[in-house]
C-alpha cells in the first residue's frame, strides 16, 4: 500500500496499480503547465513515485514534509501550481492517450485535492530530501510520451518505464 499524506492526519491511501494511474495522470499534467524551478522540483518527486524503478509499495510523501518555499508568496505560488496540476488531471488531459482506462483515478485525485487545498503550507516542516533539490529537477522531456523524464535520476519516464 502506497501513503500520500497531508501532515494533519489525512492520507491517501491506494494499492500499486491505483499508484500507477495516479501518477500517470499526474506526470500528464505537471508536464503541462511546469515553467517555475519549483513545479519541475515537483515532477522530479512525482517520477521518483514510479514503482517500476522505485518498487512496488514504496512510495509516497507527506505535504507536510515538503519544502515549499522560503515566503509566503513562495509557498502560496507552490500550492497554488499543485491545485492546478490536480484540476488540469482532473479534466482527463491527455487521458485518451493512455493505454488503459483509468477507473479510480478521479477518485484519488478529487481526494488529493481535498487533501491539498485543506494543508496549510505554513505548517509544513521545509525538510530537505523529500523534494528534488533544484539541481535534481525533472527538466528534460521523453520525446515519445511529452511527459518530464526522471533525469537526473534515471533516463526514462515513467511510461516508458512501463514499458508503454
Amino acid at each position: 500500500m502506497n501513503v500520500f499524506g497531508s501532515g494533519g492526519g489525512r492520507y491517501l491511501e491506494m494499492t500499486n496499480g491505483g499508484t500507477a494511474v495516479f501518477v500517470d495522470v499526474l506526470m500528464l499534467a505537471v508536464s503541462a503547465l511546469a515553467h517555475e524551478p519549483w513545479d519541475f522540483r515537483l515532477a522530479a518527486l512525482l517520477t521518483l513515485q514510479d514503482q517500476n524503478v522505485m518498487g512496488r509499495g514504496v512510495v509516497g510523501f507527506d505535504l507536510a514534509e515538503l519544502d515549499w518555499g522560503d515566503t509566503p508568496q513562495e509557498r502560496a505560488a507552490a500550492k497554488d501550481f499543485l491545485l492546478r496540476v490536480l484540476d488540469l488531471a482532473l479534466s482527463r488531459h491527455r487521458w485518451e492517450e493512455l493505454t488503459y482506462e483509468p477507473p479510480r483515478a478521479e477518485g484519488y485525485l478529487r481526494t488529493y485535492r481535498a487533501m491539498v487545498e485543506e494543508f496549510d503550507v505554513a505548517t509544513a516542516s521545509g525538510g530537505t530530501g523529500v523534494l528534488p533539490a533544484p539541481q535534481e529537477a525533472a527538466m528534460a522531456s521523453c520525446v515519445r510520451h511529452r511527459v518530464l523524464d526522471a533525469l537526473p535520476f534515471w533516463e526514462a519516464c515513467v511510461f516508458c518505464t512501463a514499458g508503454v
